[in-house]
């Protein structure tokens, strides 16, 4: 990953989430800081990732959302809290790009929000365009919004293949 990149992991396939944190782990071995805010996953996965925070202080990890669905199982009175929430994190990325206090910014389901007009993509391509030269990031979603492309040095899509249950 070359300073002050910005790599985006997309597609419907599993596996994105797992593929930043390893990028991160690389990072990491590279003595360099990063932090992880993962959006729209619930607390219910939560203990899921507790396992990397032996890798503190250089791996930070940060979630805002309280409730224990995914976002989008949620009732709409409390998609409106967790929208609070989810801005919080987001208003936090914005704090981390501005003061530089990482060399890599993994933002976990952040496609998402934008695709979910929960932030706008004006003010997602403000965040990108505020990064400095040597900060790198990482991206992760579903899908990548095409009108993001001059802001990306590289997309990785991994999509879900079916496994042919007659191979051996």
């Amino acid at each position: 990953m070359k300073n002050g990149s910005v790599e985006v992991i997309c597609g419907c396939g599993q596996g994105k989430t797992a593929l930043a944190i390893g990028k991160g782990i690389e990072a990491l071995t590279a003595h360099k800081d990063v932090i992880m805010i993962q959006f729209l996953k619930g607390c219910a996965r939560k203990e899921e990732f507790d396992c990397l925070s032996v890798l503190e202080p250089g791996f930070k990890i940060f979630r805002f959302e309280k409730a224990d669905a995914f976002f989008e199982k949620l009732t709409d009175q409390e998609k409106a809290e967790e929208l609070l929430n989810i801005r919080n994190g987001f208003n936090f990325a914005k704090k981390v790009v501005a003061t530089g206090e990482c060399d890599l910014l993994i933002l976990d389901e952040v496609l998402g929000i934008v695709n979910q007009n929960i932030v706008s993509m004006e003010e997602f391509k403000a965040l990108l365009e505020a990064k400095g030269d040597q900060m790198c990031m990482v991206l992760t979603g579903m899908d990548f919004p095409e009108e993001l492309r001059p802001y990306v040095d590289a997309v990785c899509r991994i999509e879900h293949n079916a496994v042919d249950k007659n191979r051996k």
